[in-house]
């Protein structure tokens, strides 16, 4: 049998949480593995190190002078003006260009069904380069929007075989920078009351290991664009509480919902009608994701009931 050339990828991004995990599978792999940065933390043991600042060309273009790849993993690209560098600079330079994108490309989808793929058209997205971008407060307020439009950027940019992997909301792992999980349990210790939006929909997960796997999948197949990433079995915000309860010592824990504040409603606890905000994983739209396109290309995802439990622990223990 005859040994597969390594592959040469690139990261962008990726020091952590399931970036980490990716990178960790790639060099199992045998793949040579390059993590691009701005220094501010070293690759994982094996991986090269490549310093630039992803947001200025001049320095990404210098940086990666004379390098060309088998596949780009962008782990950072959160804005079209990202996406638009990112489009100059590795046409031509890769054969697969695949972006980390996110499930709140559909949150302005209300739906009774999950939502395939073409639910958000990236051709169709208007794209706005001369918002604000680069200040953080309008970065993070469009998170969702921001995503949509560096697909829209990536899709209309010819040569640029990408791909936009919309991850489904990540749970697990000891290192869960998030505090999401961690808001559910400081709650129930307190006994503090868990704001949940009217109506409050069930949403799509994906354990941390998973969606590492997934990203390694998606680099080694041919096709092109959006794919929807997901475990399967929604969950509802009751689900994630119950599985908190159940691996906080010191229990039994009541969890005391309420009706949260609509946001920009008041702050802390203090929103209008007393209610408090909204809390974490609480969705008044529903916008889960149909993963069945990427399963008919081979993937198969795991259930969430196969692993909700072991995750929550696991986060919590980091905590």
């Amino acid at each position: 049998m005859l040994e597969q050339t390594p592959r040469e990828v690139l990261v962008i991004g990726g020091n952590r949480y399931f970036g980490k995990r990716l990178i960790r599978s790639l060099l199992d792999s045998g793949d040579r593995v390059t993590v691009l940065n701005r220094g501010s933390a070293p690759p994982p043991p094996g991986a090269l190190h490549l310093v630039a600042d992803r947001d200025d060309e001049a320095s990404l273009t210098a940086a990666l002078a004379g390098r060309s790849f088998d596949v780009v993993v962008d782990q950072v690209c959160y804005t079209p003006r990202q996406a638009a560098v990112a489009a100059r600079v590795f046409t031509g330079r890769t054969r697969r260009y695949v972006m980390t994108s996110t499930v709140e490309v559909y949150e302005y989808q209300d739906a009774a069904a999950p939502l395939a793929e073409g639910a958000v058209d990236p051709l169709a997205v208007p794209v706005d380069l001369d918002l604000r971008w680069e200040d953080p407060e309008v970065a993070a307020a469009r998170y969702g929007e921001g995503k949509r439009q560096a697909e829209a950027v990536l899709a209309a940019a010819p040569g640029l075989p990408y791909v936009a992997v919309r991850v489904a909301h990540v749970l697990g792992g000891a290192d869960d920078f998030t505090g999401r999980v961690a808001h559910y349990a400081d709650r129930l210790r307190a006994g503090e009351p868990i704001g949940v939006s009217v109506p409050n929909h069930p949403a799509t997960y994906i354990h941390v290991d998973e969606i590492a796997a997934f990203l390694d999948w998606a680099t080694r197949q041919e096709f092109t664009g959006p794919v929807n990433a997901a475990a399967h079995g929604p969950l509802r915000t009751a689900d994630i509480v119950a599985a908190v309860a159940e691996a906080l010592p010191g229990g039994p824990y009541r969890a005391d919902y309420r009706p949260a504040a609509a946001p920009g409603d008041g702050d802390g606890d203090g929103g209008v009608g007393g209610g408090p905000q909204p809390s974490p994983f609480s969705f008044a739209r529903s916008y889960g994701m149909d993963n069945s396109y990427a399963e008919r290309l081979g993937f198969r995802f795991s259930h969430t009931r196969d692993w909700l439990r072991r995750a929550v622990a696991e986060t919590l223990e980091g905590n």
